[in-house]
């Protein structure tokens, strides 16, 4: 009944909006795919079946792909609206594993579309981050390390903890997320963990933000770029991915990676012919040889850079995500 109750005061602001702003066309971001908000996904449900209103659903985590939604009391909820199989819905996912088990699962057909960043247009420095490094304790001869992750278990942290530890070389791993919806169980273990492989490794979040600024204490705010132009090297050990942002971070950034060959990468990213120290779900002698290689050989980091780059600009371009958009706009209005 709360549900309900709730989601037919959603559905009365969702129709005022779409009359007010005269919308032609939604565009839900995920709402239908992870329910965090049921009422919230099925009011949207209910107002597409009503209307017809041309929508691109896009989805990025299906409520399948995570362990703690598989375990509830909401099943005819989420049959009906995570997502909702209906006409004038096009379906947009970011890998092709979830176009097979959108389609087994519900026999939705969906589009694929992969995350992009704008590579016809390289990235900027300037000298706001200059200080990043002093900032954050670094000496000069100190490697900056990033994983530029949430503190969350499939991110695989102790990965780079082992890896940084394993090198022997004198660096700083940095973490640039917080911990997120998922508690703070993970954290206190990655925590204690660094302590024991003896890795110096920071929890930036506090600091790092989508705008620069000053936090409330009057410290320096940076944005993910600056840590990025100033990273030696990210660190990308996920378990498990919708796609891997923080990958194409790094690729656009221009700064080497190791990736772990989790599915995603493995099936729709590696096949591309990207270079990357490659993790298989543990870090192995010949992983921390090749990252120390690639340290402390600058010819060797760039060639590998420069070539992903490439790679970056031909497959996830915003002129990519163009094309894909034409033809569901097309499908929409027939323009």
């Amino acid at each position: 009944k709360k549900i309900h109750q709730i989601k037919d005061e959603l559905k009365k602001h969702i129709y005022e909006f779409i009359r007010g702003f005269k919308i032609d066309l939604l565009v839900p971001e995920n709402v239908l795919a992870i329910p965090l908000n049921i009422p919230l996904g099925v009011a949207i449900t209910e107002v597409i079946a009503e209307t017809r209103i041309p929508t691109i659903a896009h989805h990025h985590d299906f409520f399948w792909e995570r362990k703690r939604f598989l375990t509830n009391a909401a099943w005819d909820y989420l049959n009906m609206a995570f997502p909702p199989h209906l006409p004038s819905i096009q379906h947009v996912v970011i890998n092709s594993s979830q176009d097979n088990q959108l389609s087994l699962r519900t026999g939705i057909s969906a589009n694929i579309i992969p995350n992009v960043m704008d590579f016809e247009n390289p990235p900027s420095f300037d000298d706001y981050s200059s200080d990043i490094r002093e900032s954050l304790g670094l000496e000069a001869d100190e490697l900056l390390i990033l994983q530029p992750t949430r503190v969350v278990k499939r991110k695989g942290v102790e990965h780079s903890i082992e890896l940084v530890s394993r090198l022997g070389l004198k660096a700083k791993l940095i973490i640039s997320y917080a911990s997120g919806d998922e508690g703070y169980e993970y954290e206190k273990r990655v925590r204690e963990y660094s302590s024991i492989m003896n890795v110096d490794t920071l929890f930036i979040s506090d600091i790092i933000k989508p705008y620069r600024g000053k936090t409330s204490d009057g410290r320096k705010v940076y944005s993910p770029q600056d840590v990025y132009h100033h990273a030696d090297l990210v660190t990308y050990p996920s378990n498990f991915e919708g796609f891997g942002n923080a990958f194409l971070e790094a690729i656009y950034f221009r700064r080497p990676i190791v990736v772990n060959d989790y599915s995603v990468y493995a099936i729709d990213i590696k096949p591309k012919g990207f270079k990357t120290i490659e993790l298989d779900d543990y870090v192995d002698s010949k992983a921390v040889k090749l990252t120390k290689k690639v340290l402390e050989t600058p010819v060797l980091a760039k060639e590998m850079v420069e070539h992903n780059y490439e790679l970056g600009k031909k497959y996830y371009s915003y002129s990519v995500l163009r094309q894909k958009l034409k033809a569901l706009l097309s499908n929409c209005f027939g323009v």
